[in-house]
């Protein structure tokens, strides 16, 4: 399996390779070379296994398999908080939560990044390399990433967070670590001031050989093939590929759905992806009326969603736009000059023949989570619940397509929230029992890119002495 950019302008590299690259050096994003594609036979013979074994053969088929993954799978998962790892939870008669929080962060994003800490460890040990690690997150990558690179000693991490706009608990989750490969820098910004600090250290070649930089943000391919099993879990589960599925996927940067398209293009019988949004809808307004132009960014009660330049849209743009990646580094130029990305009408109708979006503002958001607690006595953290009231106002029209909802994150990594809409305020797990009493250790930089990448050099500097 070979991998290249949505740009057309870096060398075609391996599985290993872009794990390590993360950010192809023409700022474009890497995508398989050609998709794999499993026979509903093969898919029936992944039916019932655990869910280990079922990431481990479907990472294999994007060129992992030089790597010792069904142990890697089995140790990743291994110390999750339900022996199901993604338990599905029935709502209602034809709905079901995809629970994603049980791992260490409580939240979605644990269920890639254990997996990637362990193979940034097997490669750079089999290479004899150190690697620096940036990231940029909105909430829960933060937390997941330095849970998952913490004192690796080939590793040194670095994840800026807006200053201000994360819950306590998500910021806490990352500020609390205090192993000495980790440091946190809160940008006086919103995430994707952020998230253009990171693309830029990338883009800044010297500075990027230099420290060697690498990502672990879903710019990072491997992180978007480890989430394509959970789909192919649930779908297994629910009758595939010999019954048709539908996915309502909470999201503001495109990774956990393109995910779940993913599993698509490799042969499950998906129906329908629903995105759910919150006020910053850009991706709802492209779905609606062609209209993918970026606006400031709003803060509100699901956090991890309060983005506008949705960087997986890319990859998904590039297939749209049958792999031109002229057209596609253009769309994305203009993007990023004029706020606005021009997008082909024919390319635009193909996404919404199988994409729908759905927006939800805060009222509607406590009012969902209500409805779930009284209805179902169900307790959903802000951003599930923008996913399970996109699945009752998108459900398919056939009765017999279930609705699958990623439920993203654990109800007490967002307290307040849950509290005001039910009353009931959702305790941490006993494992994080006393978050709230741990030190915190964590910079505050302005939106400055030299400021940034001087704290990073630092932190490199400190660690490789």
């Amino acid at each position: 399996m070979r991998y290249v950019s949505t740009r057309g302008q870096a060398a075609p590299r391996d599985f290993e390779a872009v794990l390590l690259a993360g950010l192809a050096e023409d700022g474009g994003l890497f995508v398989p070379e050609s998709w794999p594609e499993l026979s509903p036979a093969e898919w029936r013979a992944m039916r019932g296994l655990p869910y280990p074994e079922i990431a481990a053969r479907i990472l294999a088929l994007f060129g992992a398999g030089g790597m010792p993954l069904e142990a890697m799978c089995r140790d990743a998962y291994a110390g999750f908080g339900h022996p199901a790892v993604v338990p599905l939870v029935q709502l209602d008669h034809r709905s079901f939560a995809l629970e994603l929080f049980h791992g260490p962060t409580l939240a979605f994003k644990d269920m890639a990044l254990q997996l990637l800490g362990r193979m940034f460890d097997h490669v750079l040990d089999k290479r004899g390399e150190r690697v620096t690690i940036v990231g940029a997150t909105s909430g829960d990558t933060g937390s997941a990433a330095i849970e998952a690179c913490r004192d690796r000693s080939a590793v040194d991490i670095v994840i800026l967070h807006p200053e201000g706009r994360t819950s306590e608990v998500q910021r806490r989750q990352m500020t609390t670590v205090l192993a000495p490969n980790v440091a946190n820098v809160a940008v006086q910004g919103d995430f994707d001031a952020c998230q253009d600090l990171v693309k830029a250290m990338f883009n800044d070649v010297p500075f990027r050989t230099e420290m060697r930089l690498s990502a672990v943000n879903s710019i990072n391919w491997a992180r978007i093939a480890a989430q394509i099993p959970y789909y192919a879990a649930a779908a297994l589960a629910l009758g595939a590929p010999d019954r048709e599925v539908a996915f309502s996927v909470p999201t503001g940067n495109f990774g956990n759905v393109l995910a779940a398209w993913a599993a698509r293009r490799m042969g499950l019988p998906i129906s329908h992806l629903i995105v759910g949004s919150n006020r910053n809808d850009i991706l709802a307004r492209f779905l609606a009326s062609n209209d993918m132009s970026a606006r400031p960014v709003e803060p509100s009660l699901s956090p991890s969603m309060d983005i506008q330049v949705s960087s997986n849209f890319e990859r998904l743009l590039f297939e749209l736009m049958d792999r031109d990646a002229d057209a596609t580094a253009g769309a994305m130029t203009r993007f990023r000059t004029e706020g606005r990305m021009p997008v082909p009408d024919a390319a635009w109708r193909d996404a919404t023949a199988l994409f729908q979006g759905f927006t939800l503002d805060d009222d509607g958001t406590l009012a969902e989570i209500r409805r779930l607690w009284q209805g179902q006595q169900y307790l959903a953290d802000p951003h599930t619940a923008v996913g399970t009231a996109a699945a009752r106002a998108l459900a398919p029209a056939d009765p017999g397509i279930p609705v699958v909802v990623a439920a993203t994150a654990h109800p007490a990594k967002f307290p307040d929230a849950v509290e005001r809409a039910t009353g009931v305020r959702p305790p941490l797990p006993s494992r994080l029992a006393d978050l709230y009493d741990r030190k915190e250790r964590f910079g505050v930089l302005p939106n400055d890119l030299a400021a940034v990448e001087a704290a990073v050099r630092a932190h490199a500097r400190r660690n490789a002495a």
